[in-house]
């Protein structure tokens, strides 16, 4: 069982309370407040069924490295080693290897194909599947391409998911999972950054 702090956000970018970045995120409370609730939702849920919390952790720990190894990302590779160390470590190498500044990916729209650009396209390798898993090797497959190929996600990638015995539900739930990542992940590194550019 692993245990998260009351307010993550406050956690990851080190808002104390009385400070400056805590009175900026007094000012929008009911942001703060659902904020805090998405996050218990995805990893405190009352069933996780169709997704359980090792997994949830385990995605959240690549989804988050892809982009950086920073506050966020460590805090997720942490929670994933305390409920599952052998496969959080084989996560943890798979999600440095497969880093990309991103995003990349090919528009569908005729008029912004010319905005079209190439990057990483990633797929589990058969060393890590075989080690975590064809189910969460697809799972770890989506979260990259929401990651690094968001505007290539489509009913061919969600199809890979169910092919590899996720639910449907399973699929919202991963889905959302990554796109509240990578929320929570620029509002850590953005309240930092202002930290840091006040005590300049």
């Amino acid at each position: 069982m692993t245990a998260f702090p009351p307010d993550v956000i406050d956690e990851l970018a080190g808002v104390a309370p009385g400070s400056a970045l805590d009175a900026l995120r007094r000012q929008r409370p009911v942001t703060r407040e659902q904020a805090q609730e998405s996050f218990a939702a995805l990893f405190a849920p009352r069933d996780d069924t169709q997704v359980p919390l090792a997994e949830r952790l385990l995605i959240a720990a690549f989804a988050t490295r892809l982009t950086g190894d920073d506050a966020t990302a460590r805090f997720y590779a942490d929670h994933a080693y305390r409920v599952d160390p052998d496969r959080a470590l084989v996560v943890a190498d798979a999600a440095a290897e497969a880093t990309a500044p991103g995003p990349f990916g090919r528009y569908r729209e005729p008029g912004l194909q010319a905005e079209s650009t190439e990057g990483l396209r990633w797929q589990a390798p058969a060393e890590l599947r075989a080690a975590v898993g064809d189910q969460l090797a697809a799972a770890l497959g989506h979260a990259h391409l929401l990651v690094v190929r968001p505007r290539e996600a489509d009913a061919a990638a969600l199809a890979a998911l169910t092919d590899a015995g996720w639910s449907v539900d399973a699929v919202i739930t991963l889905s959302q999972l990554v796109a509240f990542l990578s929320f929570q992940q620029r509002v850590v590194t953005g309240l930092r950054t202002i930290a840091e550019e006040a005590a300049a």
